[in-house]
């Protein structure tokens, strides 16, 4: 039996990641976007509520914003540290300033929560609106406070 081939993901060093916004891989034209929000493996983690709403509300607005057309998944990640974005874009400032804007927009949303009824989601009584907006409004924070390369720490 052949041993399985480390994916990308595995072979960063968690213990220097903090929040920003990194590229995880890049596939052809695909660009797969770690938007770390969380210090991983620091006990902080995202609530199933928070990172649910969070990902109803910021993949509405990314898809519906200036890359939309061009945004093929948006997620979490199971260590409910962050999500995954993945993009048909090599403008890695585009990419920021669309995820700033829908952070932003999900932070000003005053009206009920995108795709919240039993119809449209197979677990519509856990989201809640304030949830989404506290986290975006931290994430947001963070990548104003920091200076964003798109590359993961290098320290091993």
């Amino acid at each position: 039996m052949n041993t399985p081939k480390k994916i990308a993901s595995f072979t960063v060093n968690h213990d220097y990641i903090t929040p920003n916004i990194y590229i995880s891989r890049i596939d052809g034209d695909v660009t797969t976007y770690d938007l770390r929000t969380r210090v991983p493996n620091a006990g902080d983690y995202m609530d199933n509520i928070t990172m649910h709403s969070v990902e109803h509300m910021l993949a509405t607005y990314i898809r519906s914003g200036d890359i939309g057309s061009e945004v093929l998944y948006f997620g979490p990640m199971g260590c409910r540290t962050g999500f995954y974005l993945l993009v048909r874009t090599s403008d890695h400032e585009r990419v920021l300033l669309a995820v700033k804007d829908a952070l932003k927009r999900v932070i000003e949303h005053d009206s009920e929560i995108f795709g919240a009824t039993r119809v449209e989601c197979g677990n519509y009584r856990e989201l809640d609106l304030d949830f989404a907006k506290r986290e975006c409004k931290r994430y947001l924070n963070e990548l104003n406070r920091c200076k964003t390369h798109f590359e993961y720490p290098n320290k091993a």
